[in-house]
């Protein structure tokens, strides 16, 4: 069974407006050398607008500002913010805790305890990033020997801390600002993309010899859905227009969905090289396979395009399940001279890419019910 995929937008002319294909070539490179320079200028900025900020107003030690501007300021808008949090909290918590063990003596045994009631803390109200920031403020307020109470000392960490994050937020926010939300529906539509490219390479193996690249195509989307999960986190904690989180979290769960579904897929097809029985869910079967990975494409540009309530052209996923079905009546019981396994095989793929099939287009109409059929850009 051989796909032919339609005329829709083609994975590498998609991937390459998207900027994100390995074959894009120069234009790939010198967008991402492109970012590069930007987020270099952009902390470089930050860093040097916190220290001048901490001389103008006198600020003790405003060297620590320009630590916490460059910590925090990630490589878009949402994990700043994120970063921002965290800094923020273990700070505060850190501070405090500093604060209230540095009477205690010994120092060593106040300041193992404050340690340990901060690690605790924060582990038990799910701040496990704030946990280090925390355990760093606690031994600067107790150990680090400088002049006057330690309670000026945990105010003028807090201060030092909340300019360079202040500083850091407008920067990403106002210089050519990075937006995770942008990123992940780029990274989305390449991941529909590559589970287009993962379907067909599945299906050679389909009474055929396994496709070379299968393996590194798997590896390639679990790749690539780790750093989709992590700009989805990133975006939560950006503002955006309405149905934009829902729409970006929804594809995001039908990413997953379908690559599972694809994974079942692979294991139905195997050691299915030499059945001939499927044969007879011809052409049926092959309309419907080319036709998922026609969808594939299709999803792919209305998610480039942020656009979902244009149903495909020249092809029907629903009444592509109906032919193969009722194809399916007309063959059954013809199965006499055909092993058992080869039957079973050749129904667990149909129902695989029923299944496919169907989560594709639900992919599309839920997310444009979701998004409420916007095509405001981001």
């Amino acid at each position: 069974m051989r796909l032919k995929s339609r005329k829709t937008w083609s994975q590498q002319q998609l991937a390459v407006k998207l900027r994100m294909h390995p074959n894009a070539g120069e234009g790939f490179f010198n967008f991402e050398r492109r970012r590069l320079l930007i987020h270099a200028g952009k902390t470089t900025l930050a860093a040097a607008l916190s220290w001048w900020l901490a001389t103008l107003f006198g600020v003790h030690d405003g060297y620590w500002g320009s630590i916490s501007a460059i910590i925090v300021l990630q490589s878009n808008v949402g994990a700043t913010v994120t970063a921002s949090r965290d800094r923020v909290i273990g700070t505060v918590i850190g501070a405090a805790l500093g604060f209230a063990f540095s009477p205690m003596h010994p120092l060593l045994l106040a300041y193992v305890l404050a340690m340990l009631v901060a690690m605790v803390a924060c582990g038990l109200m799910g701040l496990r990033n704030s946990s280090r920031l925390a355990g760093v403020t606690i031994t600067i307020v107790m150990l680090v020997h400088r002049e006057g109470s330690a309670w000026g000392l945990a105010l003028d960490r807090v201060i030092e801390v909340l300019l360079g994050i202040l500083v850091a937020l407008v920067v990403t926010t106002l210089v050519v600002p990075d937006r995770a939300r942008v990123r992940l529906r780029d990274g989305l539509a390449q991941e529909f993309l590559m589970l287009g490219a993962f379907f067909e390479a599945i299906l050679q193996g389909f009474r055929g010899a396994p496709a070379a690249n299968l393996q590194s195509l798997r590896d390639g989307l679990q790749a690539m859905r780790q750093g989709n999960d992590q700009l989805l986190d990133a975006s939560r904690n950006e503002p955006s227009s309405a149905g934009w989180p829902e729409g970006l979290n929804m594809l995001s769960q039908f990413g997953r969905s379908l690559f599972e579904a694809l994974i079942a897929l692979e294991l139905a097809v195997r050691d299915s090289h030499k059945d001939a029985y499927a044969q007879r869910l011809e052409p049926e079967l092959g309309k419907l396979a080319a036709d998922i990975q026609s969808g594939f494409n299709h999803v792919a540009n209305c998610i480039h395009k942020w656009r979902f309530d244009k149903p495909p052209q020249g092809y029907s996923l629903e009444h592509d399940i109906a032919d193969l079905e009722a194809r399916m009546d007309s063959v059954r019981g013809t199965g006499l001279g055909f092993s058992q396994a080869e039957i079973l095989r050749a129904y667990a793929v149909q129902l695989h890419l029923k299944q496919i099939a169907q989560m594709l287009r639900a992919s599309r109409v839920e997310t444009s019910r979701a998004i409420g059929r916007t095509r405001d850009q981001p």
